[in-house]
Protein backbone atom coordinates (compact mmCIF):
# COMPACT_ATOMS: atom_id res chain seq x y z
CA UNK A 1 0.00 0.00 0.00
CA UNK A 2 1.39 3.45 -0.96
CA UNK A 3 1.58 6.11 1.82
CA UNK A 4 2.33 9.74 0.87
CA UNK A 5 5.05 11.64 2.73
CA UNK A 6 5.82 15.30 3.20
CA UNK A 7 8.23 16.88 0.71
CA UNK A 8 10.87 17.41 3.43
CA UNK A 9 10.80 13.78 4.45
CA UNK A 10 11.08 12.73 0.81
CA UNK A 11 14.18 14.92 0.48
CA UNK A 12 15.66 13.47 3.70
CA UNK A 13 15.10 9.90 2.50
CA UNK A 14 16.53 10.78 -0.90
CA UNK A 15 19.69 12.19 0.72
CA UNK A 16 20.10 9.10 2.90
CA UNK A 17 19.68 6.88 -0.14
CA UNK A 18 22.26 8.91 -2.06
CA UNK A 19 24.75 8.69 0.81
CA UNK A 20 24.26 4.93 1.01
CA UNK A 21 24.77 4.57 -2.75
CA UNK A 22 27.94 6.67 -2.61
CA UNK A 23 29.28 4.61 0.30
CA UNK A 24 28.50 1.37 -1.53
CA UNK A 25 30.28 2.67 -4.63
CA UNK A 26 33.34 3.77 -2.64
CA UNK A 27 33.56 0.51 -0.74
CA UNK A 28 33.02 -1.66 -3.80
CA UNK A 29 35.52 0.38 -5.80
CA UNK A 30 38.08 0.12 -2.98
CA UNK A 31 37.54 -3.62 -2.80
CA UNK A 32 37.96 -3.93 -6.57
CA UNK A 33 41.21 -2.01 -6.46
CA UNK A 34 42.46 -3.98 -3.47
CA UNK A 35 41.63 -7.25 -5.18
CA UNK A 36 43.45 -6.14 -8.30
CA UNK A 37 46.52 -5.21 -6.28
CA UNK A 38 46.91 -8.53 -4.48
CA UNK A 39 50.31 -10.01 -5.23
CA UNK A 40 50.97 -13.70 -5.63
CA UNK A 41 52.92 -15.23 -2.75
CA UNK A 42 54.34 -17.87 -5.08
CA UNK A 43 58.11 -17.71 -5.54
CA UNK A 44 58.55 -18.57 -9.21
CA UNK A 45 61.73 -20.52 -9.99
CA UNK A 46 64.36 -18.05 -11.20
CA UNK A 47 64.66 -19.96 -14.50
CA UNK A 48 60.94 -19.82 -15.34
CA UNK A 49 60.45 -16.21 -16.47
CA UNK A 50 61.74 -16.56 -20.04
CA UNK A 51 60.48 -20.01 -21.00
CA UNK A 52 58.22 -21.54 -23.62
CA UNK A 53 56.38 -24.69 -22.54
CA UNK A 54 56.03 -27.74 -24.79
CA UNK A 55 53.43 -30.47 -24.26
CA UNK A 56 54.68 -34.00 -24.91
CA UNK A 57 52.17 -36.72 -25.84
CA UNK A 58 54.57 -39.68 -25.59
CA UNK A 59 52.13 -42.24 -26.98
CA UNK A 60 51.85 -40.35 -30.26
CA UNK A 61 55.34 -38.82 -30.39
CA UNK A 62 56.91 -41.81 -32.12
CA UNK A 63 55.97 -45.25 -33.32
CA UNK A 64 57.37 -46.78 -30.13
CA UNK A 65 56.17 -44.00 -27.84
CA UNK A 66 59.24 -44.54 -25.66
CA UNK A 67 61.36 -42.26 -23.51
CA UNK A 68 64.38 -43.32 -25.56
CA UNK A 69 62.87 -42.28 -28.89
CA UNK A 70 61.65 -38.98 -27.48
CA UNK A 71 65.16 -38.18 -26.26
CA UNK A 72 66.34 -38.11 -29.88
CA UNK A 73 64.22 -34.98 -30.42
CA UNK A 74 65.76 -32.97 -27.57
CA UNK A 75 68.38 -31.17 -29.73
CA UNK A 76 65.66 -29.96 -32.11
CA UNK A 77 63.49 -28.74 -29.24
CA UNK A 78 66.41 -26.95 -27.64
CA UNK A 79 67.25 -25.24 -30.94
CA UNK A 80 63.63 -24.17 -31.34
CA UNK A 81 63.78 -22.34 -28.02
CA UNK A 82 61.74 -24.72 -25.86
CA UNK A 83 62.49 -24.43 -22.14
CA UNK A 84 59.91 -26.49 -20.23
CA UNK A 85 58.85 -29.98 -21.32
CA UNK A 86 55.45 -31.00 -19.96
CA UNK A 87 54.92 -34.75 -20.17
CA UNK A 88 51.34 -35.96 -20.22
CA UNK A 89 50.85 -38.59 -17.45
CA UNK A 90 53.57 -41.24 -17.47
CA UNK A 91 51.92 -43.53 -14.90
CA UNK A 92 50.48 -47.00 -15.63
CA UNK A 93 46.95 -46.81 -17.08
CA UNK A 94 43.99 -48.61 -15.54
CA UNK A 95 42.54 -51.65 -17.29
CA UNK A 96 39.12 -51.86 -15.63
CA UNK A 97 36.50 -49.86 -17.58
CA UNK A 98 39.26 -48.68 -19.94
CA UNK A 99 38.27 -46.52 -22.91
CA UNK A 100 39.67 -47.54 -26.30
CA UNK A 101 42.48 -50.05 -26.73
CA UNK A 102 45.12 -48.19 -24.72
CA UNK A 103 43.01 -46.14 -22.32
CA UNK A 104 43.36 -42.59 -21.08
CA UNK A 105 46.63 -41.27 -19.67
CA UNK A 106 44.46 -39.68 -16.99
CA UNK A 107 43.24 -43.02 -15.60
CA UNK A 108 46.13 -43.58 -13.19
CA UNK A 109 46.67 -47.09 -11.83
CA UNK A 110 49.71 -46.35 -9.66
CA UNK A 111 51.06 -42.92 -8.73
CA UNK A 112 54.57 -44.18 -8.03
CA UNK A 113 55.21 -46.23 -11.17
CA UNK A 114 55.91 -45.73 -14.87
CA UNK A 115 53.72 -46.88 -17.74
CA UNK A 116 55.72 -49.83 -19.22
CA UNK A 117 54.64 -48.71 -22.73
CA UNK A 118 57.08 -45.80 -22.32
CA UNK A 119 59.98 -47.59 -20.64
CA UNK A 120 61.27 -47.88 -17.09
CA UNK A 121 61.70 -45.56 -14.14
CA UNK A 122 65.45 -45.69 -14.70
CA UNK A 123 65.00 -44.62 -18.32
CA UNK A 124 62.78 -41.72 -17.30
CA UNK A 125 65.37 -40.58 -14.74
CA UNK A 126 68.01 -40.67 -17.49
CA UNK A 127 65.74 -38.63 -19.76
CA UNK A 128 65.25 -35.96 -17.10
CA UNK A 129 69.00 -35.85 -16.49
CA UNK A 130 69.59 -35.32 -20.23
CA UNK A 131 66.94 -32.58 -20.32
CA UNK A 132 68.71 -30.80 -17.47
CA UNK A 133 72.08 -31.25 -19.14
CA UNK A 134 70.70 -29.37 -22.16
CA UNK A 135 69.49 -26.48 -20.01
CA UNK A 136 65.80 -27.40 -20.14
CA UNK A 137 63.30 -28.40 -17.47
CA UNK A 138 60.79 -31.24 -17.05
CA UNK A 139 57.36 -31.28 -15.42
CA UNK A 140 54.90 -34.18 -15.37
CA UNK A 141 51.12 -34.24 -15.55
CA UNK A 142 49.52 -35.00 -12.20
CA UNK A 143 45.99 -36.37 -11.82
CA UNK A 144 44.97 -35.65 -8.23
CA UNK A 145 41.21 -35.57 -8.66
CA UNK A 146 40.57 -39.20 -9.61
CA UNK A 147 42.19 -42.56 -10.33
CA UNK A 148 41.46 -45.66 -12.37
CA UNK A 149 38.98 -48.20 -11.00
CA UNK A 150 41.86 -50.58 -10.34
CA UNK A 151 44.32 -48.16 -8.75
CA UNK A 152 46.31 -49.78 -5.96
CA UNK A 153 44.58 -47.49 -3.46
CA UNK A 154 41.13 -48.99 -4.18
CA UNK A 155 42.16 -52.09 -2.19
CA UNK A 156 44.70 -50.62 0.22
CA UNK A 157 42.82 -47.38 1.03
CA UNK A 158 39.18 -47.49 -0.14
CA UNK A 159 38.50 -44.67 2.33
CA UNK A 160 40.37 -42.32 -0.02
CA UNK A 161 37.42 -42.42 -2.44
CA UNK A 162 33.97 -40.90 -2.77
CA UNK A 163 31.12 -43.41 -2.70
CA UNK A 164 27.41 -43.46 -3.45
CA UNK A 165 24.70 -44.40 -0.94
CA UNK A 166 25.34 -48.08 -1.63
CA UNK A 167 29.05 -47.74 -0.91
CA UNK A 168 30.19 -47.97 -4.54
CA UNK A 169 32.95 -45.91 -6.11
CA UNK A 170 31.68 -43.11 -8.37
CA UNK A 171 33.07 -41.21 -11.40
CA UNK A 172 33.78 -37.51 -10.77
CA UNK A 173 31.78 -36.62 -13.89
CA UNK A 174 29.01 -38.78 -15.37
CA UNK A 175 30.72 -39.61 -18.67
CA UNK A 176 34.21 -40.07 -17.15
CA UNK A 177 33.35 -43.74 -16.77
CA UNK A 178 36.96 -44.96 -16.74
CA UNK A 179 37.87 -43.15 -13.49
CA UNK A 180 36.60 -42.73 -9.93
CA UNK A 181 36.61 -39.68 -7.67
CA UNK A 182 38.92 -39.15 -4.70
CA UNK A 183 37.62 -37.81 -1.40
CA UNK A 184 39.56 -34.80 -0.11
CA UNK A 185 37.58 -34.60 3.11
CA UNK A 186 39.93 -37.40 4.23
CA UNK A 187 43.18 -35.71 5.29
CA UNK A 188 45.02 -39.04 5.06
CA UNK A 189 44.55 -38.74 1.29
CA UNK A 190 46.32 -35.36 1.38
CA UNK A 191 49.38 -36.94 2.97
CA UNK A 192 49.43 -39.89 0.56
CA UNK A 193 49.01 -37.68 -2.50
CA UNK A 194 51.74 -35.26 -1.46
CA UNK A 195 54.05 -38.18 -0.67
CA UNK A 196 53.46 -39.50 -4.18
CA UNK A 197 54.28 -36.12 -5.71
CA UNK A 198 57.44 -35.91 -3.61
CA UNK A 199 58.46 -39.34 -4.94
CA UNK A 200 58.95 -37.91 -8.44
CA UNK A 201 60.83 -34.84 -7.29
CA UNK A 202 63.15 -36.82 -5.02
CA UNK A 203 63.73 -39.84 -7.27
CA UNK A 204 63.66 -38.32 -10.75
CA UNK A 205 64.56 -34.69 -10.04
CA UNK A 206 61.59 -33.36 -12.02
CA UNK A 207 61.00 -29.61 -11.88
CA UNK A 208 57.28 -29.49 -11.16
CA UNK A 209 53.80 -30.53 -12.18
CA UNK A 210 50.98 -29.72 -14.56
CA UNK A 211 47.91 -30.46 -12.43
CA UNK A 212 44.86 -31.89 -14.16
CA UNK A 213 41.44 -30.32 -13.43
CA UNK A 214 43.09 -28.42 -10.58
CA UNK A 215 39.95 -26.49 -9.65
CA UNK A 216 38.11 -29.75 -8.90
CA UNK A 217 40.57 -30.33 -6.02
CA UNK A 218 40.42 -28.12 -2.88
CA UNK A 219 42.76 -25.12 -3.14
CA UNK A 220 44.08 -25.64 0.43
CA UNK A 221 45.40 -29.03 -0.67
CA UNK A 222 47.40 -27.42 -3.48
CA UNK A 223 48.69 -24.75 -1.10
CA UNK A 224 49.97 -27.47 1.23
CA UNK A 225 51.41 -29.54 -1.63
CA UNK A 226 53.39 -26.55 -2.94
CA UNK A 227 54.66 -25.80 0.55
CA UNK A 228 55.93 -29.35 1.02
CA UNK A 229 57.47 -29.64 -2.46
CA UNK A 230 59.38 -26.39 -2.02
CA UNK A 231 61.22 -27.98 0.89
CA UNK A 232 62.87 -30.32 -1.64
CA UNK A 233 63.64 -27.87 -4.48
CA UNK A 234 62.07 -24.89 -6.28
CA UNK A 235 59.23 -26.25 -8.40
CA UNK A 236 57.07 -24.92 -11.23
CA UNK A 237 53.34 -25.58 -10.93
CA UNK A 238 50.81 -25.27 -13.77
CA UNK A 239 47.10 -25.56 -13.02
CA UNK A 240 44.61 -26.75 -15.59
CA UNK A 241 42.25 -24.07 -14.40
CA UNK A 242 41.49 -20.38 -14.79
CA UNK A 243 40.86 -19.59 -11.12
CA UNK A 244 42.77 -16.60 -9.66
CA UNK A 245 42.77 -18.00 -6.11
CA UNK A 246 44.91 -20.93 -7.19
CA UNK A 247 47.74 -18.50 -7.95
CA UNK A 248 47.90 -16.88 -4.53
CA UNK A 249 50.02 -19.61 -2.90
CA UNK A 250 50.03 -22.79 -5.00
CA UNK A 251 50.46 -22.26 -8.73
CA UNK A 252 52.85 -20.32 -10.91
CA UNK A 253 50.61 -20.47 -13.96
CA UNK A 254 47.02 -21.09 -15.08
CA UNK A 255 45.38 -21.68 -18.46
CA UNK A 256 43.90 -18.75 -20.41
CA UNK A 257 40.96 -20.47 -22.09
CA UNK A 258 39.17 -17.11 -22.17
CA UNK A 259 41.78 -15.75 -24.59
CA UNK A 260 41.73 -18.97 -26.64
CA UNK A 261 37.95 -18.73 -27.03
CA UNK A 262 38.14 -15.00 -27.75
CA UNK A 263 40.69 -15.52 -30.54
CA UNK A 264 38.36 -18.06 -32.15
CA UNK A 265 35.47 -15.59 -31.91
CA UNK A 266 37.63 -12.91 -33.53
CA UNK A 267 38.44 -15.27 -36.38
CA UNK A 268 34.78 -16.09 -37.07
CA UNK A 269 33.76 -12.42 -36.80
CA UNK A 270 31.86 -12.44 -33.52
CA UNK A 271 34.53 -10.36 -31.72
CA UNK A 272 37.21 -7.92 -32.85
CA UNK A 273 40.53 -6.28 -31.95
CA UNK A 274 38.84 -3.95 -29.46
CA UNK A 275 37.66 -6.99 -27.51
CA UNK A 276 41.23 -8.32 -27.45
CA UNK A 277 42.51 -4.99 -26.10
CA UNK A 278 39.83 -5.06 -23.42
CA UNK A 279 40.65 -8.67 -22.52
CA UNK A 280 44.25 -7.90 -21.56
CA UNK A 281 43.18 -4.96 -19.38
CA UNK A 282 40.73 -7.16 -17.50
CA UNK A 283 43.06 -10.16 -17.30
CA UNK A 284 45.82 -8.11 -15.67
CA UNK A 285 43.37 -6.93 -12.99
CA UNK A 286 41.68 -10.27 -12.41
CA UNK A 287 44.75 -12.31 -11.45
CA UNK A 288 47.24 -11.62 -8.63
CA UNK A 289 50.23 -9.49 -9.59
CA UNK A 290 53.17 -11.52 -10.93
CA UNK A 291 50.93 -14.44 -11.90
CA UNK A 292 51.93 -16.37 -15.00
CA UNK A 293 49.23 -17.06 -17.62
CA UNK A 294 49.56 -19.75 -20.29
CA UNK A 295 48.69 -18.69 -23.85
CA UNK A 296 47.98 -21.28 -26.56
CA UNK A 297 46.35 -22.08 -29.88
CA UNK A 298 46.27 -25.82 -29.20
CA UNK A 299 46.75 -28.49 -26.53
CA UNK A 300 45.88 -32.16 -26.22
CA UNK A 301 42.25 -31.54 -25.21
CA UNK A 302 41.54 -28.94 -27.87
CA UNK A 303 43.31 -30.93 -30.58
CA UNK A 304 41.60 -34.26 -29.88
CA UNK A 305 38.11 -33.08 -29.00
CA UNK A 306 37.53 -29.65 -30.54
CA UNK A 307 39.85 -29.45 -33.53
CA UNK A 308 43.33 -28.48 -34.64
CA UNK A 309 44.49 -24.86 -34.67
CA UNK A 310 43.69 -24.83 -38.39
CA UNK A 311 40.12 -25.89 -37.74
CA UNK A 312 39.79 -23.21 -35.07
CA UNK A 313 41.72 -20.34 -36.68
CA UNK A 314 42.03 -21.18 -40.38
CA UNK A 315 44.31 -18.82 -42.28
CA UNK A 316 44.82 -16.82 -39.07
CA UNK A 317 46.52 -19.73 -37.27
CA UNK A 318 49.97 -18.16 -37.51
CA UNK A 319 48.59 -14.74 -36.55
CA UNK A 320 47.20 -15.97 -33.25
CA UNK A 321 50.20 -18.22 -32.60
CA UNK A 322 52.48 -15.17 -32.92
CA UNK A 323 50.18 -13.15 -30.68
CA UNK A 324 50.43 -15.74 -27.88
CA UNK A 325 54.21 -15.36 -27.85
CA UNK A 326 54.50 -11.56 -27.62
CA UNK A 327 51.66 -10.68 -25.22
CA UNK A 328 52.17 -11.07 -21.45
CA UNK A 329 52.06 -14.78 -20.64
CA UNK A 330 53.94 -17.99 -21.39
CA UNK A 331 53.33 -19.58 -24.80
CA UNK A 332 52.47 -23.27 -25.06
CA UNK A 333 53.24 -25.50 -28.04
CA UNK A 334 51.54 -28.88 -28.38
CA UNK A 335 53.73 -31.46 -30.09
CA UNK A 336 53.11 -31.47 -33.83
CA UNK A 337 52.39 -27.75 -34.12
CA UNK A 338 55.98 -27.23 -35.28
CA UNK A 339 55.17 -29.16 -38.47
CA UNK A 340 51.78 -27.55 -39.02
CA UNK A 341 49.96 -30.76 -38.04
CA UNK A 342 46.46 -30.81 -39.50
CA UNK A 343 45.12 -33.94 -37.83
CA UNK A 344 43.41 -34.55 -34.52
CA UNK A 345 45.42 -37.08 -32.54
CA UNK A 346 43.37 -39.98 -31.20
CA UNK A 347 43.07 -39.95 -27.43
CA UNK A 348 42.61 -43.60 -26.44
CA UNK A 349 44.46 -45.36 -29.27
CA UNK A 350 47.78 -45.28 -31.09
CA UNK A 351 48.01 -42.48 -33.67
CA UNK A 352 51.64 -41.37 -34.18
CA UNK A 353 52.64 -37.93 -35.43
CA UNK A 354 53.99 -38.01 -38.98
CA UNK A 355 57.13 -35.92 -38.51
CA UNK A 356 58.30 -34.04 -41.60
CA UNK A 357 60.22 -30.88 -42.56
CA UNK A 358 58.04 -27.78 -42.30
CA UNK A 359 58.41 -23.98 -42.47
CA UNK A 360 56.43 -23.84 -39.24
CA UNK A 361 59.53 -24.97 -37.35
CA UNK A 362 61.47 -21.88 -38.46
CA UNK A 363 58.45 -19.68 -37.69
CA UNK A 364 58.27 -20.92 -34.10
CA UNK A 365 62.05 -20.96 -33.70
CA UNK A 366 62.25 -17.23 -34.40
CA UNK A 367 59.40 -16.46 -32.02
CA UNK A 368 60.56 -18.66 -29.14
CA UNK A 369 64.18 -17.57 -29.33
CA UNK A 370 63.08 -13.93 -29.28
CA UNK A 371 61.03 -14.63 -26.16
CA UNK A 372 63.98 -16.39 -24.53
CA UNK A 373 66.44 -13.53 -25.16
CA UNK A 374 64.42 -10.30 -25.15
CA UNK A 375 63.64 -9.15 -21.60
CA UNK A 376 60.59 -7.23 -22.76
CA UNK A 377 58.90 -10.61 -23.35
CA UNK A 378 59.79 -12.17 -20.00
CA UNK A 379 56.88 -13.23 -17.83
CA UNK A 380 55.49 -11.52 -14.74
CA UNK A 381 57.37 -8.68 -13.09
CA UNK A 382 60.55 -9.61 -15.00
CA UNK A 383 58.96 -8.62 -18.32
CA UNK A 384 57.72 -5.41 -19.90
CA UNK A 385 54.22 -4.06 -19.34
CA UNK A 386 51.93 -4.02 -22.35
CA UNK A 387 51.37 -0.46 -23.60
CA UNK A 388 48.70 -0.08 -26.24
CA UNK A 389 49.65 1.77 -29.45
CA UNK A 390 46.45 1.28 -31.42
CA UNK A 391 43.22 2.87 -30.25
CA UNK A 392 41.42 0.69 -27.69
CA UNK A 393 38.32 1.11 -29.88
CA UNK A 394 40.07 -0.08 -33.07
CA UNK A 395 38.06 -3.05 -34.32
CA UNK A 396 40.69 -4.30 -36.78
CA UNK A 397 44.19 -3.51 -35.51
CA UNK A 398 45.77 -4.48 -32.22
CA UNK A 399 49.24 -3.06 -31.60
CA UNK A 400 51.42 -2.48 -28.57
CA UNK A 401 54.93 -2.08 -27.24
CA UNK A 402 56.63 -3.86 -24.36
CA UNK A 403 59.93 -2.64 -22.94
CA UNK A 404 62.27 -3.77 -20.17
CA UNK A 405 65.90 -2.92 -19.30
CA UNK A 406 66.73 -1.63 -22.78
CA UNK A 407 64.97 -4.46 -24.63
CA UNK A 408 61.85 -3.56 -26.57
CA UNK A 409 59.31 -5.01 -28.98
CA UNK A 410 56.64 -3.36 -31.11
CA UNK A 411 53.96 -5.67 -32.47
CA UNK A 412 51.06 -4.86 -34.76
CA UNK A 413 48.34 -7.33 -35.76
CA UNK A 414 45.56 -7.03 -38.29
CA UNK A 415 42.87 -9.08 -36.57
CA UNK A 416 40.49 -8.99 -39.47
CA UNK A 417 39.96 -10.57 -42.86
CA UNK A 418 40.32 -7.28 -44.73
CA UNK A 419 43.29 -5.11 -45.73
CA UNK A 420 43.81 -2.12 -43.43
CA UNK A 421 46.07 0.92 -43.34
CA UNK A 422 47.02 2.76 -40.18
CA UNK A 423 49.01 5.81 -39.15
CA UNK A 424 51.36 4.79 -36.37
CA UNK A 425 50.58 7.96 -34.45
CA UNK A 426 52.34 7.17 -31.18
CA UNK A 427 55.69 8.26 -29.87
CA UNK A 428 55.87 4.90 -28.09
CA UNK A 429 57.19 3.25 -31.25
CA UNK A 430 59.98 5.69 -32.13
CA UNK A 431 63.34 4.02 -32.67
CA UNK A 432 65.42 1.60 -34.68
CA UNK A 433 64.32 -2.03 -34.77
CA UNK A 434 64.84 -5.36 -36.52
CA UNK A 435 61.93 -7.02 -38.28
CA UNK A 436 61.76 -10.46 -36.62
CA UNK A 437 60.82 -12.48 -39.69
CA UNK A 438 62.73 -10.67 -42.45
CA UNK A 439 65.76 -9.63 -40.40
CA UNK A 440 65.62 -6.19 -42.05
CA UNK A 441 66.63 -3.14 -40.00
CA UNK A 442 63.89 -0.50 -39.86
CA UNK A 443 63.45 2.93 -38.33
CA UNK A 444 59.96 3.59 -36.97
CA UNK A 445 58.38 6.90 -36.06
CA UNK A 446 54.91 8.21 -35.30
CA UNK A 447 54.67 9.66 -38.81
CA UNK A 448 54.91 6.25 -40.50
CA UNK A 449 51.98 4.60 -42.26
CA UNK A 450 51.62 0.84 -42.50
CA UNK A 451 49.37 -1.37 -44.62
CA UNK A 452 48.47 -4.85 -43.41
CA UNK A 453 46.86 -7.57 -45.49
CA UNK A 454 44.14 -9.78 -43.95
CA UNK A 455 45.46 -11.36 -40.73
CA UNK A 456 48.95 -9.92 -41.37
CA UNK A 457 51.21 -9.01 -38.47
CA UNK A 458 54.60 -7.43 -37.87
CA UNK A 459 56.92 -7.92 -34.91
CA UNK A 460 59.87 -5.56 -34.44
CA UNK A 461 62.47 -5.84 -31.71
CA UNK A 462 65.58 -4.20 -30.29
Amino acid sequence: MFISKSRSEEIRISKIASIILIMVFILSNSFYKAAAQVKSEVHHPSWSYSQTIYEVNLRQYSQSGSFADFAKHLPELKKMGIGILWFMPINPIGEKNRKGKLGSYYSVQNYEAVNPEFGTLKEFKSLVAEIHKMGMYAIIDWVANHTSWDNVWTKEHPDYYKKDSAGNFVPPVKDWTDVIALNYSNKKLWTAMINAMEFWVKNCDIDGFRCDVADMVPTPFWDEARNQLEKIKPVFMLAEAEKPGLQLKAFDMTYSWTLYDLMHEVYIGKKDAADVANYFVKDAKKFPDNSFRMRFTSNHDENSWNGTEFEKFGDAAKTFAALTVVVPGMPLMYNGQEIGMHKRLKFFDKDPINWKPSPYREFYTKLFNLRMTNKALFEGEEGGKLKLVSSPEDKSVYSFVREKDGSKIFAIFNLSGKTVERDLSSGLINGDYTDLFSGIKVSLSSSKKIELKPWEYKIYFK
